[in-house]
């Protein structure tokens, strides 16, 4: 019974929970920044590509 109790009592559990949600909450907004990040480089390489095939366009 000493054993649940020292567990329940335990403080360091809550620590480790708390640095966890942070680390979620960071690796979320990493994720979503290179989601972001992943399409306007998509675009860019698109439009340059463009400008090489055509390079009268308008955007070049």
């Amino acid at each position: 019974m000493n054993i649940l109790r020292d567990f329940i009592l335990e403080e360091e559990g809550a620590a480790a929970a708390e640095y966890a949600l942070i680390l979620a909450i960071i690796g979320s907004a990493i994720a979503v920044a290179a989601v972001l990040l992943g399409t306007n480089i998509g675009q860019a390489i698109t439009d340059a590509a463009n400008c090489v095939a055509n390079p009268t366009a308008a955007n070049c």
